[in-house]
């Protein structure tokens, strides 16, 4: 997304708050799909402990990758509109996703190591924000013609994700991972974490820290763009994002 906000902003001559959208829509569906899920497990049982963690991962993946797809007729039709569309499509595969696979990864094992596991998974989860700008820019700024009139850049680097998570449902719908369900799990129905004080204050200390964390790193291409400050363009300021 850090990528994608200069480019499209080129694209659709676009103020600041404008491209700023991009993150709105792609972290709104994090909050949006959250909630309903919640409710929805609250009021009628948890969808993932009925079909399993196995197929809510390849759910999860499936969608993102049919978010991916869309940014092909976004591009085409010249549309901010449907690219929004796309990224909280794309980011809603990405929500089931982390809400399926967080949990899987820590009840595969040993309870005492569990934390341990969670830890690799948010390392690999790290390393992924920290080279995506780089590749990205690569792809979108370097590789294809950089003609502000169109949109045509991104089309290669998300149809290669969309073939890429395509490929690891596959992957996964093939491996033979424990199918852990209602019955193999133990889990407390409704709202009661939430009575508990620290959680609270933690969920307010995560969204905030994000928030201001997501804020910076949108805007870092083009405050390097800035001739005070460094004078860089897109294909050098992508260096800096990470």
């Amino acid at each position: 997304n850090d990528i994608l906000i200069p480019k499209l902003q080129q694209v659709f001559t676009l103020q600041n708050w404008q491209a700023m959208l991009i993150q709105t829509a792609f972290f709104g569906a994090y909050f949006i799909v959250s909630f309903l899920y919640f409710v929805f497990s609250v009021t009628k049982g948890d969808p993932i402990l009925k079909i399993g963690y196995k197929n809510g991962i390849i759910v999860g993946l499936a969608v993102t990758a049919v978010g991916c797809l869309l940014f092909l007729p976004a591009a085409d039709s010249h549309s901010y509109g449907l690219f929004l569309g796309a990224l909280f499509v794309l980011a809603s595969g990405i929500t089931v996703l982390q809400i399926t696979a967080n949990p899987y990864v820590s009840i595969l094992g040993p309870p005492e190591s569990s934390s341990s596991r969670m830890n690799m998974t948010q390392a690999l989860n790290s390393f992924g924000t920290t080279i995506a700008p780089i590749i990205g820019g690569y792809l979108i700024f370097d590789q294809v013609s950089n003609d502000a009139a169109t949109a045509d850049s991104v089309k290669m680097p998300y149809v290669g994700l969309a073939i890429t998570l395509i490929v690891i449902a596959v992957i996964i719908k093939l491996a033979r991972l424990p199918r852990l369900t209602g019955e193999s799990t133990t889990v407390v129905a409704g709202s009661g974490a939430l009575q508990h004080r620290h959680l609270v204050l933690g969920i307010i200390c995560i969204f905030m820290y994000v928030g201001g964390e997501v804020a910076v790193g949108s805007m870092l291409i083009n405050y390097f763009k800035l001739p005070q400050i460094a004078g860089l363009d897109e294909s050098e300021a992508k260096h800096f994002v990470v």
